[in-house]
């Protein structure tokens, strides 16, 4: 049981006992930045300037969404303009993945392709999309511009060549889904790891704690470890809580969907593997972290630029950390997974159904 408070309201969280992981409850205590109200209105503000959701849904939904939430969970210690650009680049990806699944359900391979094209074009020269005719397109030009602002070139390169990647990866998913394609497991992990944005939140880290990292130390085996595990349990532990979503909207990227497709696993027996999974990254988090805490306490050689390294490999470290207990509880505070009170469980109710072509 969790209890978070949403403005002046207090929430108490029930989670349901098979997805319910003791370990993140006891080790991992959650921390909100103390950003995270003016955050929410901020946001719900954004979405709605930038056309992303239509205001009946902004004002009706974004809050219940948790987008926001998610997120100041996560950055602990960034400035509030860091944050701020943070938390609406994240609810931003929220509705591109939405946008993404209804091209997929309508079968829109056009539209899909010009959003493809438009999004790589926004992300090479974000200035020059920021009045784009499609406002997914102009939001993240906005949201990239933003981001831009805070570290070097350098950053911001690396930046732009994981979000190619992404977008990439989300092609390959439309042409999966289109054709009915279930990734083996090994495809389907290498595929996650891109979807789910891996390097994104991580390089989002270095803002957040005011630096940019050396690559040495980026590349280091001991922080790469911690970074990869915190990031490979929140995609899993996703999937693990959107299972019934992404049954019911006829998707064919899971974990668990692949290990029953592949493994021959039941329904039943690939849940239990997922979690398990979900729990060896959890376990195993424990003693990578302390293996770059070491790398930190390393680098810090008695300079100046000795000890500012060291402290901010320290905070990406403990963000890393609360990117668990943020993650585990955002699942079960958000209504993006709960499909049992939806009208029609394969047809989210906060996504704009007039403009997916559904009225």
């Amino acid at each position: 049981m969790h209890v978070f408070s949403h403005g002046t309201a207090t929430t108490t969280i029930e989670v349901p006992p098979s997805l319910r992981l003791p370990l993140i409850e006891a080790e991992f205590p959650r921390q909100v930045h103390p950003y995270w109200p003016r955050l929410q209105e901020n946001t719900r503000a954004w979405l709605e300037e930038k056309r992303l959701m239509p205001p009946g849904l902004v004002h009706e939904y974004a809050d219940g969404l948790c987008y926001t939430d998610l997120m100041a969970g996560y950055y602990l210690g960034a400035p509030d303009a860091v944050m701020q650009a943070i938390a609406d680049f994240s609810a931003w990806f929220f509705v591109w993945d939405d946008r993404h699944d209804r091209d997929v359900v309508h079968g829109r391979a056009a539209d899909w392709r010009r959003l493809r094209d438009a999004l790589h074009a926004a992300l090479d020269a974000p200035a020059g999309h920021l009045r784009h005719e499609d406002a997914l397109v102009a939001g993240f030009a906005d949201g990239v511009l933003r981001l831009h602002a805070f570290l070097p070139a350098s950053w911001n390169a690396r930046f732009a060549r994981h979000f190619h990647a992404v977008i990439g990866a989300y092609d390959r998913e439309f042409h999966n889904r289109t054709r009915g394609v279930v990734p083996s497991v090994e495809e389907y992990l290498r595929l996650r790891r891109l979807t789910f944005a891996h390097w994104i939140w991580t390089d989002l880290l270095e803002p957040s704690a005011g630096r940019e990292l050396p690559e040495p130390v980026r590349k280091h085996p001991a922080y790469r470890r911690a970074a990869l595990l915190s990031q490979e349990f929140a995609a899993w532990y996703n999937d693990l809580c959107s299972l019934p979503k992404e049954l019911a909207g006829d998707e064919v990227h899971n974990l668990g969907i692949s290990l029953v497709t592949h493994h021959g696993l039941t329904l039943e027996e690939a849940v239990g593997e997922v979690r398990r999974r979900v729990e060896e990254c959890a376990t195993e988090f424990l003693g990578a972290e302390r293996d770059a805490v070491l790398l930190a306490d390393a680098l810090a050689d008695g300079t100046a630029r000795g000890r500012e390294l060291s402290a901010a490999v320290r905070a990406c470290v403990g963000n890393m950390r609360n990117w668990f207990s943020s993650v585990y509880w955002f699942h079960h505070e958000s209504g993006r997974y709960r499909v049992d009170t939806w009208d029609d469980r394969s047809t989210p109710p906060y996504v704009d159904n007039e403009a997916a072509g559904e009225k």
